[in-house]
């Protein structure tokens, strides 16, 4: 019999979790970026992503590779997934603040413009 645990859920996905890892034959950040993609995929809530920060750390993930792996997937997951996956890149301190950057590109677009006239 099992002992008893003050947090069984917890304690039943971190073993599911040792066990697949420890019969995955996948280096450390290919298996990184295939668990954040199955993440994105099922449009996961923040606390699995930010299960994943330290594994990708230790794998050393950039966030660039994490802004690729979801470059990567968009066609085939979809954009609200993506845009909804930007929790994994917060948890590394960088939001995909797209509105903001295409704003700052036409406004740079438009003084350089005006400065050509």
């Amino acid at each position: 019999m099992a002992t008893a645990s003050e947090t069984p859920a917890v304690d039943t996905i971190a073993a599911m979790t040792i066990d697949s890892v420890e019969r995955c034959h996948m280096d450390e950040r290919t298996l990184i970026l295939a668990r954040l993609a199955a993440l994105v995929a099922m449009d996961a809530p923040v606390i699995s992503y930010l299960a994943h920060v330290n594994p990708a750390i230790k794998a050393d993930l950039t966030v660039e590779q994490l802004q690729d792996l979801l470059v990567a997937i968009a066609p085939v997951v979809g954009t609200a997934r993506v845009m909804s996956a930007g929790h994994i890149t917060q948890a590394f301190g960088v939001t995909l603040a797209l509105a903001e950057s295409e704003a700052e590109a036409m406004a740079q677009a438009e003084a350089e413009s005006r400065n050509a006239s």
